[in-house]
């Protein structure tokens, strides 16, 4: 059995593109930045998660364009909320590009079952999380109809999604 690589092989690797779908309306309500964040401990997402940031900002200077979609619940959750006051700080500041897409507007795309990254629209990273939305592993796909499946739905998602500087939480 082949070892799934890194996403930080992955993302090192990544030569044009990566994308990545996010359609849970929490995730790893046990990380520390999350708990501090509904502690009310102010910090900074840049200084939190700099391995992060660099990874990303250099996937962007030497031209990967990197885009994240996320399909949310509204009202938002509290997680939501979470991520939506860290995406200027961290996600905006990489070099992402972040749009949002009510999840009442998402009902005519196909989606599929579990988050990606798609790396050069080639290789699939898919997440897999628990009920609580604890990561619990990940596994990788080259399968062309997985990839085309999840190329379409990012795609369907990205066209009727808002972007981030534009998108108010409810």
């Amino acid at each position: 059995m082949t070892a799934v690589p890194t996403f930080e092989e992955l993302f090192r690797d990544c030569r044009e593109s990566a994308v990545h779908l996010e359609m849970r309306d929490s995730y790893m309500k046990s990380d520390p930045a999350y708990v501090d964040w509904v502690a009310g401990v102010a910090f900074d997402p840049a200084e939190r998660w700099a391995d992060w940031l660099g990874l990303v900002s250099e996937a962007t200077r030497r031209g990967v364009n990197v885009r994240r979609a996320r399909i949310v619940s509204e009202p938002v959750s509290q997680y939501i909320r979470f991520e939506y006051e860290v995406t200027d700080g961290l996600n905006i500041a990489a070099g992402e590009e972040v749009r949002w897409l009510p999840r009442r507007k998402a009902t005519g795309i196909a989606l599929p079952g579990n988050d990606f990254w798609l790396f050069d629209s080639s290789l699939l990273l898919v997440n897999h999380f628990d009920g609580e939305g604890e990561w619990l592993e990940s596994s990788t796909s080259a399968d062309p109809h997985e990839v085309e499946l999840c190329a379409d739905a990012f795609e369907s998602v990205w066209e009727l999604g808002v972007p981030h500087s534009a998108y108010r939480i409810v």
